[in-house]
């Protein structure tokens, strides 16, 4: 977003700084308390938009042995996406029976591809090249969310993806989870760190959303670990976040952990709290796609609190106006110094 003075002519900080305070009035003016992603679309689209759920048939490279085999501690693809649940098909059938469902729920036209499953630049450009562009020739699609990990753009991914972008919107989901290294072994990711930071140097200024998802709660993390992921964040400049809490599903390594004790969840009013400290770090221009995350109760383990979804959104609306806060209000870029 930018502000009605322009700014081209400021430096490059307070540029961003600038921008936003532009972003930070425009959402907060509609009565928000965090640059809330339906607000985004909604301003962005002129109206609402929903995602659909595509499932492409990839894997990953923790998954294959690549990397590591097993996959993620916490994961089964089918409980983090509908579209893994169901019969594969093609993706115009994927996104026709998506949208149809959709529309019973919600008044909507337009709609985002979305790419969920699994590490969806995990293939060559000769494959990834037709899958993207079946979707966006869907006349109801108005653009692509694409969902990989930071160790799975080379070059060539990233110029193809530079290319949608220049014909329609795309976000890119960098599935970050934690800047903590030994988090990241624990979870068996099978990177560090240091893969995202390339990833960002490489796909900065391509033209597309660079979106980063974050887990609270991973064990042996502390308050002070968290918020140290969340800093780093803002640090980046993304343009958009997805956060959500641990939790469990049948069938893999961390509910295991969970049914041995290992593992404590975090319970809904210490993630409230912590999700409240990471939104006031925030910069008020990034867009917040998600606050909290849950599965399908056939798969679901714990903690049981994060099914009840609308019950989370009144905790948050709560803690953020007992405290009287916002996404944005402790930001850097909101400083004095920085303007």
């Amino acid at each position: 977003m930018s502000s009605t003075k322009s700014t081209s002519s400021l430096p490059s900080e307070a540029r961003r700084a600038s921008e936003g305070i532009a972003a930070d009035s425009a959402w907060r003016s509609a009565g928000l308390r965090y640059h809330a992603h339906n607000y985004f679309l909604r301003q962005k689209f002129g109206e609402r938009v929903q995602k659909v759920s595509l499932d492409a048939g990839f894997t990953c490279p923790n998954v294959d042995g690549t990397v590591a085999i097993g996959g993620c501690t916490f994961c089964d693809n089918r409980s983090f996406s509908p579209s893994r649940r169901a019969p594969r098909l093609s993706i115009r059938d994927q996104l026709d029976d998506g949208i149809r469902r959709l529309k019973t729920r919600y008044t909507a036209d337009k709609f985002l591809a979305y790419f969920q499953p699994a590490t969806n630049t995990y293939a060559p450009v000769e494959k990834l090249r037709p899958l993207y562009q079946s979707a966006l020739d869907h006349p109801q699609v108005v653009g692509l969310a694409i969902g990989t990990r930071p160790d799975s753009v080379p070059d060539d991914v990233l110029d193809l993806l530079q290319d949608i972008a220049s014909r329609a919107y795309l976000s890119v989901e960098y599935g970050v989870q934690t800047i903590h290294d030994r988090s990241l072994d624990w979870m068996n990711r099978g990177h560090h760190y240091d893969a995202m930071l390339d990833a960002m140097h490489r796909s900065c200024g391509r033209g597309f959303e660079i979106c980063a998802h974050i887990i609270l709660g991973l064990p042996g993390e502390s308050h002070a670990d968290m918020l140290a992921t969340a800093r780093e964040m803002a640090r980046l400049k993304l343009d958009a976040i997805k956060i959500h809490n641990l939790y469990a599903v049948k069938k893999t390594p961390l509910a295991e952990q969970v049914e041995r004790g290992e593992v404590q969840l975090m319970e809904r009013d210490d993630y409230i709290r912590t999700l409240v400290d990471v939104l006031e770090i925030l910069p008020p221009e990034m867009i917040v796609e998600r606050i909290s995350g849950d599965a399908p109760p056939g798969y679901f383990i714990g903690p049981s609190w994060c099914l009840d979804k609308p019950g989370i959104l009144l905790a948050l609306r709560h803690e953020l106006e007992r405290r009287d806060t916002w996404q944005g209000k402790k930001s850097s870029a909101l400083t004095p110094a920085a303007v």
